[in-house]
């Protein structure tokens, strides 16, 4: 496929970019910051007229795209004011769905939040492991962009039924390297509990991103996208029981399984993570 990419430069983003390739596709990263190469095209994504123009086409770069994968954010609650995190990824978001609408786009993949799960969880889950079943309980002004961004495109969906839109609920986002510092969050089993001791392998994020692609159908859909496990030695029973005392637990659960429920994204999309903190250290 050819494929617009937002916020290749990114964390997330340079792994999806290097994942996507490598699968055979054409990606262009669409991006405000990122280096100077024949894949890269600086874009203001709270530009309309910028994000239209870029795919619907670009002189001696592309005359148009097939799906449009849409990373681009400010990553986390308190990077900067509220009020920028509200107008900058809302627009963003709003820009990026009506032009791939408008170029004829029918295929979406973008990154929600594991915050719209209520995060960081002060007030306790409904129950656990936490799935897509419940509604949203965004807790931050980034949270509530992601739980509108999603409302939004459950509408555009119905406006428009031909359209395909998967929102991955991406768990904390690691590479390799951040691995060296999981062991110290044993010392203290609360210091994680803000989003149920759960991560995301970059490399497992760009896995499910392509997944998603490969098996759009038209209509919405939230997946979330975690590991297989925890960042925690502990078992993940022992862990809920004792932070969550008051909350119950669905089913039994692996020793150090997710509590962040990925049973949704292994049935539809065939997502099956490959990588664990475990064989790095």
């Amino acid at each position: 496929m050819e494929i617009a990419l937002t916020g290749g430069s990114g964390k997330l983003g340079r792994a999806v970019l290097a994942h996507l390739r490598a699968a055979g596709h054409t990606v262009w990263n669409l991006d405000a910051v990122g280096e100077r190469d024949p894949g890269f095209v600086r874009t203001d994504l709270t530009d309309y007229g910028q994000v239209a123009d870029a795919l619907a086409g670009i002189d001696d770069r592309h005359s148009g795209v097939d799906a449009v994968v849409h990373l681009a954010a400010v990553p986390a609650p308190g990077l900067v004011p509220d009020a920028a995190t509200f107008h900058n990824n809302m627009l963003a978001t709003y820009n990026v769905f009506q032009g791939a609408r408008r170029a004829g786009v029918r295929r979406i993949v973008y990154a929600s939040s594991e915050t719209v799960l209520g995060l960081p969880f002060d007030t306790p889950p409904p129950y656990i492991p936490v799935d897509e079943e419940y509604p949203a309980r965004p807790e931050s002004t980034y949270s509530l962009v992601k739980h509108l961004e999603e409302q939004m495109a459950v509408q555009l969906c119905r406006w428009d039924p031909d359209l395909s839109v998967s929102a991955l609920r991406f768990s904390n986002v690691m590479d390799p390297e951040d691995y060296a510092e999981f062991p110290s969050f044993d010392a203290d089993p609360r210091g994680r509990k803000w989003n149920l001791w759960g991560y995301i392998d970059a490399r497992d994020g760009a896995q499910a991103v392509r997944r998603a692609l490969e098996a759009a159908r038209p209509g919405f859909e939230a997946y979330i996208i975690a590991a297989a496990d925890t960042v925690m030695s502990r078992r993940s029973a022992e862990l809920a029981a004792e932070v969550f005392p008051d909350t119950s637990l669905t089913r039994e659960v692996g020793e150090h399984e997710t509590l962040l429920s990925i049973d949704k994204a292994r049935r539809l999309l065939g997502y099956s993570p490959e990588h664990s903190w475990r064989d790095s250290l």
